[in-house]
């Protein structure tokens, strides 16, 4: 029954939109994976969608689908390029790992226009600017 399914909460774990280099033209950004843990996370499987609207037209992206055997303690995995023009849409990125024999999961979305610089802060393990969720 649904009341024998053990609730595995994730924690000390986060999604973040690093922001890599920038020159006159364009911001170069990448979406990370950071495994706060004090033990690594295996089987990692991350996908990754956009949605909204944009002048009043529903917009979708593409899903995009990531593995990632192992993400060690105290490390992150690159998951993806992310470009500008989606951060004005619902930016969701839905992870899911094993810690043993134990799945955890969890969704992750980074709403219109968070990503923006006066929500940068440094990000932890990776020691560049950016948002991040946890």
């Amino acid at each position: 029954m649904i009341k024998d399914i053990p609730e595995n909460i994730v924690k000390d774990i986060a999604i973040a939109v690093a922001l890599e280099g920038e020159t006159v033209e364009s911001k170069t950004w990448y979406v990370y994976l950071i495994n706060m843990k004090n033990e690594p996370i295996e089987n990692v499987l991350i996908t990754s969608k956009g949605y909204g609207e944009k002048d009043g037209e529903p917009i979708k992206t593409s899903t995009l689908r990531h593995m990632i055997p192992l993400v060690e303690d105290k490390a992150f995995a690159l998951i993806e390029p992310i470009d500008e023009s989606t951060f004005g849409l619902n930016n969701e990125y839905w992870l899911s790992y094993y810690i043993g024999r134990e799945i955890f999961d969890k969704k992750f979305i980074f709403l219109p226009e968070s990503i923006v610089e006066s929500n940068f802060i440094k990000l932890p393990i990776l020691n560049k600017p950016g948002v991040m969720i946890r």
